[in-house]
């Protein structure tokens, strides 16, 4: 199955969170602090304002960080995805 989000949505990938730290200390699942970034997965067709269509600011690929507490987990198959408004992300990570 193949998601296509609506209006001003994104689809996101989230990025795992480290099992160890920088001393190489392995983390139990307890003090993992969920990681706020993530890829692009897909978008939506963009959002309306005054009764134009404005497209989206992310593309398919963006790194990005996105608001702590934003968004709906679903699950598709085997595959976790967050699903959030365009407004919920904070930055494009560029390299």
């Amino acid at each position: 199955m193949k998601l296509k989000p609506l209006g001003d949505k994104v689809v996101l990938k989230v990025k795992e969170t480290e099992e160890k730290t920088a001393g190489g200390v392995y983390l139990p699942d307890t003090s993992k602090e969920k990681t706020m970034q993530a890829t692009v997965i897909a978008v939506g067709s963009g959002e309306v304002i005054d009764g134009k269509k404005v497209p989206l600011d992310v593309k398919v690929g963006d790194e990005v960080i996105y608001a702590k507490y934003s968004g709906t987990e679903i699950k598709v198959g085997n595959e976790e995805y967050l699903l959030v408004k365009q407004s919920d992300i904070l930055a494009i990570c560029e390299q």
